[in-house]
């Protein structure tokens, strides 16, 4: 399990005085890029390749608040990767200083190449680098099609 902390800062709480939802995700894009630093795909590193992440979606769950000034640790674990790596699954999970579980996030992304602008699988050289990701306990192989479970499609409007 890969884990970052962090500390909540007044630009990180929302009207309400807690964590914002747009910091959690700031805080997991965060996580992942440190992950993906440490693990050898630094952005000088993948833009060797001419390619970067993207996002599919973000699932939160949230269970108890943060707030300012407190420190939270986010986790890190693969809870899937396909053959060729085009596709990943994360999971995080937000913790405060005892322990307990503030949140919980799926997210899923591809890599895209950078001048097509379209989906592509990773290098060997990189597909390699992921044997050593920690894998979640519920970790599988991701198909196209375990992408597009939750039947989610485009709908455009006629102006």
């Amino acid at each position: 399990m890969y884990k970052k902390d962090f500390e909540i800062r007044w630009s990180d709480v929302d009207a309400n005085g807690h964590l914002a939802n747009s910091a959690y995700t700031n805080f997991m894009s965060h996580t992942r890029m440190a992950f993906f630093s440490e693990k050898g795909f630094s952005l000088p590193d993948i833009r060797s390749f001419n390619i970067g992440p993207v996002v599919f979606y973000e699932h939160m769950y949230y269970f108890k608040e943060a707030f300012l000034g407190t420190p939270v640790t986010v986790t890190l674990q693969i809870s899937g990767l396909s053959e060729d790596g085009m596709f990943f699954k994360f999971d995080h999970n937000f913790y405060n200083h005892k322990g307990q579980n503030l949140a919980y996030c799926e997210m899923l992304g591809a890599w895209i190449d950078l001048t097509k602008r379209a989906l592509t699988p990773l290098p060997k050289e990189l597909l390699k680098l992921t044997e050593d990701f920690p894998k979640a306990k519920n970790f599988i192989t991701l198909t196209k099609e375990e992408t597009r479970k939750f039947g989610v499609k485009p709908q455009d409007i006629v102006f």
